[in-house]
């Protein structure tokens, strides 16, 4: 879809309260414009810029729903979101970006928590148990997970309350308990514990299945995540016979679905358990020509090239943050022929395309993704070339 876009509304009675979206205020053709013009203005100095690509339907898309516990001034629970610079819920029943599924299952789920008399959590005074509820949907295998988040790994009427929430909606494939005790504002602590079901799910993306865990990072609207990845691949240019590299590779969502178009991959991530995650994904899919490496990018890349090993092409995804200049300085050591930036933060992404095309490349083309309407965040692909192969 073009930047012309469907006019629909987001009409939210909680809009002006709700820390979550900003574009409210405008119909769906009119955010896309707007997301074009930042990214033309940000990275048109550098490269021509596509016309953004939206969604048909840029309703209810995520499939990671986080609803905050709380409880109303009668003491009766409530699920909703923190109010825009406060940590004041505001109680939210069809949130309209959130799955519709999800938004019914944490309706019923907070339901259950009243009916079973589960005490929940109060982050000022530190009692009670129940923190969050978070819902996990596969668009293309329809499994859904359900995550409740507490204080400790047990809790009174845990079984009576998961018979009942699983009964109530059949479509549940499995719930865990997640266990933060600590006194954060972080949502997940590190112990997962199933009490239905095999605690993951599994989802399918570009012909590959994936496996997701509760702290699995998977990219929240599957819609627009195989658009995004089949742009990243078209700007690849891949023939076949390429190593490439696939840096921040997460838990290999973009490396594996790229496995079947070069000669190898290498996903390099310093976060430990999503490289346990990117292995048992390969397993999964039986792709053979993939490794995954728990490293630092930058330090990895350095050691590859000493050794011999040139990546012909490198895809990186880093956080909003962007990369930073130790990485960027050993992927212009190794100088592979493309680099495809993938970026959810198209500032950090200018900040990096201005180092990178004063050392040796040439950015082609940027190409802006709508993966979060009613939002700012805009996902930006952009390729680079080396400078020297157009002499």
């Amino acid at each position: 879809m073009s930047a012309e876009g469907k006019a629909v509304w987001f009409r939210c009675p909680v809009a002006g309260r709700c820390g979550g979206c900003q574009l409210t205020r405008l119909p769906y053709p009119a955010q896309l414009r707007h997301k074009q013009e930042t990214i033309e203005a940000l990275l048109g100095r550098y490269c021509p810029v596509e016309p953004i690509i939206g969604m048909e339907d840029p309703l209810h898309y995520r499939a990671k729903v986080h609803a905050v516990l709380a409880t109303d001034r009668h003491g009766v629970p409530v699920g909703g979101v923190y109010e825009a610079g406060t940590h004041r819920v505001v109680p939210v029943r069809n949130c309209l970006i959130e799955d519709a599924r999800a938004s019914a299952i944490i309706r019923t789920a907070v339901g259950l928590i009243g009916k079973h008399q589960i005490r929940v959590y109060n982050e000022y005074t530190h009692r009670g148990f129940l923190r969050h509820i978070l819902v996990r949907a596969a668009h293309e295998t329809g499994e859904i997970m359900v995550i409740l988040v507490g204080t400790g790994d047990t809790f009174p009427a845990q079984g009576a309350l998961t018979a009942d929430l699983v009964a109530a909606c059949p479509e549940i494939t499995t719930v865990v308990l997640n266990v933060n005790a600590a006194r954060t504002s972080m949502v997940l602590g590190r112990r997962d514990i199933p009490l239905y079901g095999p605690g993951f799910i599994e989802d399918t993306l570009l012909g590959c299945r994936f496996r997701i865990s509760p702290q699995s990072f998977y990219q929240v609207n599957s819609r627009q995540t195989a658009v995004l990845y089949r742009t990243a691949l078209r700007l690849a240019g891949l023939s076949g016979r390429e190593l490439l590299i696939d840096a921040y590779c997460g838990t290999g969502t973009i490396g594996l679905t790229a496995a079947a178009h070069c000669r190898e991959v290498i996903g390099i991530e310093l976060n430990a358990a999503a490289v346990r995650d990117a292995r048992v994904n390969a397993q999964l899919n039986g792709i053979a020509n993939a490794r995954f490496v728990c490293a630092d990018a930058g330090q990895h890349m350095v050691r590859l090239a000493a050794d011999g090993l040139r990546p012909d092409v490198v895809i990186l995804d880093p956080p909003r943050t962007g990369s930073d200049p130790r990485f960027l300085s050993a992927l212009c050591e190794t100088a592979p022929a493309r680099i495809v930036y993938v970026s959810c933060g198209p500032d950090t992404l200018a900040r990096d395309l201005a180092f990178l095309t004063t050392h040796g490349y040439r950015a082609e083309r940027a190409v802006p993704v709508d993966m979060f309407p009613a939002t700012e965040h805009i996902e930006t692909v952009c390729c680079l070339s080396r400078e020297a192969q157009e002499a």
